[in-house]
């Protein structure tokens, strides 16, 4: 019978590593905060000390809408809008913050031997293991 992956490493090392693993990362990520400082006052962007705010990216995306509505087969349309969303859309990206939580060194320990132990023993189980000749070396 095949094991994990259809090698030889185990389905008991499989589920384990999962499970492990599984617990580890979510606690890894449950303790990240994330927050983020966007709004349309804001900066987004800044030229040789010029700041671009969020407001102003959406000037061009409301004369883009309007050419759109317009004339469908406007590209200066096309180009505005799309243009805007993407810078929009980066700026809204650029202003998360990632955060760690504050925890004891217990709770760390505990999260980095569940997540990087489960991944030891998931990946283990892939790995072919023979068993036939276990002293004899190739």
């Amino acid at each position: 019978m095949k094991g994990a992956g259809g090698t030889s490493g185990g389905i008991g090392n499989f589920f384990i590593g999962l499970i492990m693993m599984s617990g580890g990362f979510y606690m890894l990520l449950n303790a990240i905060k994330v927050s983020s400082s966007f709004g349309m006052g804001t900066r987004l962007y800044g030229f040789s000390g010029m700041s671009i705010t969020s407001g102003m990216v959406m000037i061009p995306f409301i004369f883009g809408i309007g050419l759109i509505f317009y004339n469908s087969k406007n590209i200066l349309g096309w180009i505005l809008s799309f243009g805007s969303l993407t810078a929009l859309i980066f700026g809204v990206i650029s202003s998360i913050r990632f955060t760690f939580a504050s925890m004891s060194s217990f709770d760390l320990i505990v999260i980095l031997i569940l997540s990087m132990g489960g991944l030891g023993l998931f990946l283990r189980s892939l790995k072919t293991i023979d068993t036939r000749y276990p002293d004899k070396k190739p």
